[in-house]
């Protein structure tokens, strides 16, 4: 696990900023005076027009919006996070090791952090990484500089990306929203103060789903020249990228998609009638009573028909029935399943029936899977098994059915280990 660093050095500006600081808070004028600080309102970070001058960005205005609604009467409801930030109960911070004691406690704080959620990751290396002065650390910080959570990033502005090494929230302060609210904050600072356009990570399976939800995507189209031998290379990691979208605020990202949700049902409502609501039956006041579909008021109206009805009466499929398709299908596509796609011919083999007494081919177990016959996992895998040991029964080691057999039976169990009911697999 030994960091690709090449000896490029990056610009160390900015080392140590407060981000979307609420008005209700301040470091006081002690701290004002002895720490660098930079204030980024959540909507002013910097760039330059055509001309080369400063412009800032600004919050979305309801003019900027082509809807023919009133977007002030939205009701937008705001993530705990937000809230948090904006009740000052959480600040975010930009830190780098620029020998300033307060920097020093954040760090400290985060690395603690960093160490205690990455139990798997060398004490040594998070200390290392967290100290270097290449990298910046994104902290949320509460009273007294006490940290909850971060995330550790090298800069590589030249080359337009930085790689996220470290990201953790505290154990005690989880399933707020910190996670995503402080991804979000990242964003808009890294483009709001740089040129960099894209991140790299690489995550445990564990992170996988979070940084899927964070806009992460496995498919890497970053071109190999820019990152290779720039970023550390973890074994067993999934490396990760996620390219910002230029005219996104990420911390307006939920206002965003409320309005887009909200134009979306006003379209709807304007072409269907699936926004009005008819009072109850009189027919069921009494008891009840029987009434054809087609005498529903409305029902006709949202495309009801008799296929739906016969629709509705198919038993739902199992909760394990998504794993067993997938079981299925993998096993189908093996290159060893042909001798076992039908069942064996009465007439080419005549004493196999006399021989096997509980006969299954993938053909017979894909029936029972498409309606819904298998009551448990266990089920489906006897079911396998039998087609293994059906045909070791009947043909010799040597041929090609019983070598088929073994392959396709090492195949299934090794992509039964990687479901949730490895402890069936053999």
């Amino acid at each position: 696990m030994n960091p690709n660093h090449l000896s490029e050095k990056e610009e160390e500006k900015n080392t140590m900023m407060d981000i979307d600081k609420p008005t209700s808070t301040s470091l006081g004028e002690e701290s004002k005076e002895t720490i660098m600080t930079k204030h980024v309102e959540s909507s002013s970070a910097t760039k330059e027009d055509d001309d080369g001058n400063p412009r800032k960005r600004r919050h979305l205005l309801p003019s900027d919006l082509k809807v023919d609604f009133d977007v002030s009467q939205l009701q937008i409801l705001e993530k705990p996070a937000a809230l948090e930030e904006k009740r000052g109960i959480i600040k975010f911070r930009v830190v780098a090791n620029d020998d300033n004691p307060e920097s020093f406690i954040m760090l400290t704080g985060l690395k603690n952090i960093f160490m205690k959620q990455l139990p798997k990751m060398p004490k040594e290396y998070i200390t290392r990484l967290i100290y270097d002065r290449n990298h910046l650390s994104m902290t949320i910080v509460k009273d007294n500089l006490h940290v909850v959570g971060g995330i550790t990033y090298r800069p590589f502005e030249q080359r337009e990306f930085a790689e996220i090494v470290f990201c953790a929230i505290a154990s005690t302060e989880q399933v707020r929203g910190y996670g995503s609210h402080l991804m979000n904050h990242l964003k808009d600072y890294v483009r709001g103060t740089s040129k960099i356009q894209h991140f790299l990570t690489y995550a445990d399976n564990y992170a996988i789903g979070y940084f899927k939800k964070q806009g992460f995507t496995q498919e890497i189209n970053l071109p190999k020249e820019i990152w290779m031998g720039y970023i550390k290379d973890y074994e067993g990691g999934t490396l990760m990228q996620c390219t910002m979208l230029p005219k996104i605020k990420y911390l307006e990202a939920s206002v965003i998609l409320s309005i887009q949700k909200a134009a979306v049902i006003s379209k709807i409502n304007k072409l269907t009638r699936s926004n009005i609501v008819y009072p109850g039956l009189d027919i069921f006041k009494n008891g009840p009573a029987h009434i054809e579909p087609n005498q529903v008021p409305g029902l006709m109206e949202v495309g009801w028909c008799k296929e739906m009805e016969e629709l509705a009466k198919k038993p739902k499929p199992k909760p394990f029935f998504a794993v067993l398709e997938m079981l299925f299908t993998e096993m189908q596509n093996h290159p060893s399943s042909w001798p076992f796609a039908q069942p064996v011919n009465r007439e080419d083999v005549p004493d196999y029936y006399e021989v096997i007494e509980h006969p299954v081919d993938l053909s017979t177990m894909e029936y029972r899977l498409r309606n819904n016959q298998y009551e448990s996992v266990e089920e489906f895998i006897r079911d396998a098994k039998l087609i293994f040991n059906n045909c070791r029964q009947y043909n010799d080691p040597s041929t090609t059915y019983y070598k088929n057999a073994d392959r396709l039976e090492r195949f299934f169990q090794k992509q039964l280990m990687e479901t949730e009911y490895s402890h069936l697999a053999e």
